[in-house]
This record gives C-alpha cells, sequence and structure tokens, in this order.
C-alpha cells in the first residue's frame, strides 16, 4: 500500500468508515468531502453577511446530518453525480461522522445566535472556526470533530 493510500485510508477510516477496499476508498475520497463543502460555503457565506437567516436555515440540514444515517446533500450525489462519475455509493454515516455533523450544528447555532443578539464577534469567531474546519476537511480529508472524538474515545479499530 502506498503511503499516500494508507493516509487516505486513516483519514477515512478515522471517521468511522471500516471495511471498505482500497479501491472503494480512493472513489468515494472526494465524494465523502461535498457534503463538508456545500456546508463549508454556506457557513463562509452566512458569516460573511453576518447573516443569522442564512445560518439559521444550515442549521436543520447539519441536525439532520447527525441524526440520520445518510446526510442529506449526499443525496445530491448518491441519486445523481455517483452516476456520472461512475462511483460507488456513500455509506451510511458511522457514529463519528455524524459526531462532526452535530458539533457543526452547536457551532452554527452559536453563531447565528450571536449575530442574532448583536454579539458580532462571537458569529464571526464561531462561524469563522467552522469554515476553518470544514476546509481542513475539504482540503485534506482530515476530520477535526472526529479526532476530538478520538481523543475522548479512543481510535477506530476496524476489523
Amino acid at each position: 500500500m502506498t503511503n499516500n493510500l494508507a493516509t487516505l485510508r486513516t483519514r477515512i477510516q478515522a471517521q468511522g468508515f471500516c471495511g471498505l477496499d482500497d479501491e472503494t476508498c480512493q472513489k468515494i475520497n472526494y465524494p465523502l468531502r461535498l457534503s463538508p463543502a456545500i456546508c463549508m460555503v454556506w457557513t463562509a457565506i452566512g458569516t460573511a453577511l453576518a447573516s443569522p437567516v442564512v445560518l439559521w436555515a444550515l442549521v436543520p440540514f447539519a441536525a439532520l446530518g447527525a441524526l440520520l444515517p445518510t446526510h442529506p446533500f449526499d443525496i445530491f450525489y448518491n441519486h445523481g453525480l455517483r452516476y456520472l462519475f461512475n462511483t460507488p455509493a456513500l455509506p451510511s454515516y458511522p457514529v463519528r461522522r455524524r459526531f462532526a455533523c452535530l458539533v457543526a450544528t452547536v457551532m452554527l447555532v452559536v453563531a447565528a445566535w450571536g449575530f442574532q443578539s448583536g454579539m458580532m464577534m462571537l458569529g464571526y469567531v464561531v462561524g469563522g472556526s467552522l469554515v476553518a474546519a470544514a476546509f481542513v476537511n475539504v482540503s485534506t480529508g482530515f476530520c477535526v470533530p472526529s479526532f476530538i472524538y478520538r481523543l475522548f474515545m479512543g481510535k477506530v479499530v476496524c476489523n
């Protein structure tokens, strides 16, 4: 296994995705970043505009990503884009990936509330932090909330 593939597998497994062969890991690497990318851009716009309305509108999608086995934005990929790119469907979200959506939900609520209540610095700091964390995931595949989860719950052990 090449170093790049080993790193890729480690980052995907750190989010709780186990039991994937090398080819599947390579094929879903970038599609797994679609939902975080949409959330990142949406949050960046809401934060740049200091708009609680824009951020509140994203909260239900982030919350559903935490509650459901699949993020709502993955529907666009699983029922459309994957056929264009001839790639496999994204697997259901494991606990660690859903935890990342939960963290994003909380951060969105705090940022939106900050802007809504006139605490602009709070909104900018929390919104900007969420954008930064999402950017790390989108650009490298490294998921900051999954890393935090690992600190408390231990490393993912895949059979």
